[in-house]
């Protein structure tokens, strides 16, 4: 998946938009006020080689965050976040496109579903229709 993959699939979602609180570098997408996701160039580079990937991070269950670092060597601790509550996932074609799309899915879904109810009945009658 690439990096404008995962940017036109996390616009699809209800009231998603992408805002540069950080910087032009660092994308962050919110649904309302919330963040659900961020892409931007990883820092270290995987492996320690010259080789720049995309990092895309995103909220994930507890303990399902754990279950993924342990299947999949391109999922690691959310950087720059909560590393329970966060997972980044590094684009470098490792990851099923189908499995990213699962968790920028349950990304969203955890943000919105700490919403107050009306926001999140905004949204669900969006995805409704």
């Amino acid at each position: 998946m690439t990096n404008q993959d995962a940017e036109q699939y996390l616009l699809k979602n209800p009231e998603a938009r992408v805002d540069y609180p950080f910087g032009d570098d660092i994308k962050v997408f919110k649904v309302k006020s919330k963040v659900f996701a961020t892409l931007a160039i990883g820092k270290m580079g995987k492996g320690g080689g010259e080789k720049s990937y995309w990092w895309l991070n995103l909220k994930c269950d507890p303990d399902e965050a754990v279950m993924l670092r342990d299947i999949f060597s391109s999922v690691i601790p959310g950087y720059h976040m909560n590393k329970r509550l966060w997972n980044t996932i590094i684009l470098d074609d490792s990851i099923p496109q189908g499995e990213i799309e699962r968790m920028m899915d349950n990304s969203f879904k955890l943000v919105v579903s700490k919403m107050t109810k009306k926001d999140q009945q905004s949204i669900i009658l969006q995805i409704a229709i």
